[in-house]
């Protein structure tokens, strides 16, 4: 039988339900959510998903400020940009797109980024509070996989999620999201990497398994206990195809599996919108 599908589109759309209500009750506040992006250089799947933001924004009423630089820009130049949107009233929120190109310090780049602006949730400050677990922000891939898990009626609690991958932007937020002691999280998180001699022996003991290695294909049908849930948050691309952390035999084995398309992206995004709706509202509050 083949595995359910953790359907990302639909799951965003719920999301984006929600949002509109209140993008609404701003508005007749008079505040127009506003969420800028920074893109350095060229990179096509970098510039298509600044793209899909920016239409994202467009299609919830949300304002949308596109900032391009080039591959050669300096530091001095990149964080003159960002203090300036630091200091733009109409920005509630923003990102720097990453990867940056290699002569650029990204660290230095994300500390720079004013936290309650930081729409991606990478800043120090905002994944010290999600260590403390106080979050304010959270990363918005690591938010999206806990929606669209709860979304289609995955149970976490007490389940064991066993995490590939150990990034900055998915695996170690993810890591310390799930195990928060709130409402529909508190798993038994395990995380495993590439230095780990055999993955399979992590894996088979799995309830959920989340791919975020980039690595495509890593997750086999043979790795995956009968009925575990597994989410590909990892993904590559050769050429303009996107790949995938899980192989397709998984669906023969998994009870619920993310498509190759329309699976963790839609929600990475959707909870975009929902940190800068949630920026918005902060600084309305804060006067």
């Amino acid at each position: 039988m083949s595995a359910r599908v953790l359907d990302g589109n639909w799951a965003s759309s719920q999301v984006k339900m929600g949002l509109r209500e209140r993008i609404q009750a701003l508005k007749t506040r008079g505040v127009t959510v506003g969420l800028a992006t920074v893109l350095v250089g060229d990179d096509p799947p970098s510039a298509r998903y600044v793209a899909m933001k920016h239409a994202d924004c467009a299609e919830l009423g949300i304002d949308s400020f596109d900032y391009r630089l080039g591959a050669d820009v300096t530091m001095a130049e990149l964080l003159a940009t960002i203090s300036e949107l630091n200091d733009d009233d109409r920005v509630h929120s923003y990102l720097v797109q990453l990867p940056l190109p290699a002569h650029i310090d990204q660290e230095m780049v994300l500390s720079a980024v004013t936290p309650a602006k930081d729409v991606d949730g990478l800043h120090p400050y905002n994944l010290g509070l999600l260590t403390l677990g106080e979050p304010k922000v959270v990363a918005c891939t690591p938010a999206g996989i806990v929606e669209l898990l709860n979304l289609h009626g995955v149970d976490l609690p007490g389940k064991h999620v066993v995490i590939v991958g150990r990034g900055v932007t998915i695996g170690r937020p993810l890591a310390l999201l799930l195990a928060l002691n709130r409402p529909g999280l508190n798993a038994a998180v395990t995380v495993v990497h590439s230095r780990v001699p055999s993955l399979v022996d992590h894996t088979r003991e799995a309830d959920v398994i989340i791919a975020a290695a980039g690595s495509p294909g890593i997750i086999t049908a043979d790795m995956v206990r009968k009925d575990a849930v597994v989410v590909g948050a990892g993904t590559t691309f050769a050429g303009r195809t996107l790949l995938s952390d899980v192989d397709d035999s998984v669906a023969e084995v998994a009870s619920w599996v993310t498509p190759r398309l329309g699976g963790v992206g839609p929600m990475t995004r959707a909870m975009l919108l929902s940190n800068a709706v949630s920026a918005a509202e902060a600084s309305l509050a804060q006067g």
